[in-house]
């Protein structure tokens, strides 16, 4: 509640939201060349209005939205890492905003995959979750990289990311329960076999859980990856059997990453210390790819479910 103090809102349209839209939520720091493929991936998904947060922006993708007919955009100077890497702002926003909504919160590099996304929109399953009074929909996030050395990649402004990045780690992920908060904790994929190949523990948490049916009384407690009440988390079968999920295709490893990387080790505004990037930064080099002969290339949500990172559950 304090936090939504540091927010300056820029172009609000919040009258413009209808009361049975989808709502997406997003904190962005210089993603200009990235969301002319973000807004237009989520509004043939069916996204009504975006909601977003600037947070210090140089590039002009705080002008860009602005012009956007769909899109509120409040903007802040103050600490990401104080924030609680921005989940401070996103919760007063989903607490104001979103209550009664279907809210998906993502960041600008997170592309949702769900069953049968490529024939129903994202209506179709929040309809369907309705009927089951299924309240949240897990995720895990997959990280996307191209074949090439990422400084050999150049994407394009409005380009589709995973034209180049389209190659994922079909397994190599480990899963386990969060007592804490109840919700599975994944880790592995590239990031883990070559960011942190002697402590995959301390590798990033791949877990999320996205998309909610939100009520004011609801928080994110740690980013995406729980919520409270616990019983939010529960988005896995805990009988031996399968519930729906998805996939955030994460559009991390691009051409520009190397650059961001190293930024973001110099404004230290990350999880512990930015220690996440200092290892992208230890060891990332000209010529290293994140590619193996192991790497399998991405077709459709069906080949995801086939190798066990998504399921459809009972939806049919």
């Amino acid at each position: 509640m304090r936090k939504r103090k540091e927010l300056t809102p820029v172009s609000t349209r919040v009258a413009r939201v209808q009361p049975n839209d989808l709502l997406l939520f997003c904190t962005l720091r210089n993603e200009r060349a990235r969301l002319p493929y973000f807004l237009s991936y989520y509004r043939r998904l069916g996204i009504g209005h975006f909601f977003f947060v600037d947070n210090g922006s140089d590039d002009g993708s705080r002008e860009y939205l602005e012009a956007q007919p769909d899109v509120s955009i409040w903007t802040s100077r103050a600490s990401y890492s104080e924030a609680r890497f921005g989940m401070d702002w996103i919760n007063w926003l989903l607490l104001r905003y979103a209550h009664g909504h279907w809210a998906l919160v993502v960041d600008a590099d997170e592309f949702l995959v769900y069953p049968f996304c490529d024939t129903r929109p994202l209506r179709a399953l929040t309809d369907w979750m309705d009927a089951l009074n299924v309240k949240a929909f897990g995720t895990m996030l997959l990280d996307m990289y191209p074949k090439e050395p990422l400084q050999q990649v150049n994407t394009e402004e409005g380009e589709n990311p995973f034209d180049q990045a389209c190659w994922f780690d079909a397994g190599n992920y480990s899963v386990s329960v969060n007592q804490r908060y109840q919700n599975l904790w994944i880790q592995g994929g590239p990031r883990a076999r070559a960011f942190f190949p002697d402590n995959a523990d301390q590798a990033p948490a791949l877990n999320k859980i996205p998309l909610v049916k939100w009520n004011r009384s609801y928080v994110y407690a740690s980013s995406t990856h729980a919520l409270l009440p616990r019983d939010l988390n529960l988005t896995y079968d805990t009988q031996g059997g399968e519930r729906i999920s998805g996939v955030l295709m994460h559009a991390k490893f691009t051409g520009d990453f190397p650059a961001r990387a190293a930024e973001e080790v110099v404004r230290n505004q990350h999880y512990k210390d930015s220690r996440e990037y200092r290892a992208y930064g230890a060891k990332m080099s000209a010529d290293e790819s994140l590619w193996t002969p192991w790497s399998e290339r991405y077709v459709s949500w069906r080949q995801l479910e086939v190798l066990g990172l998504m399921s459809k559950g009972s939806w049919i």
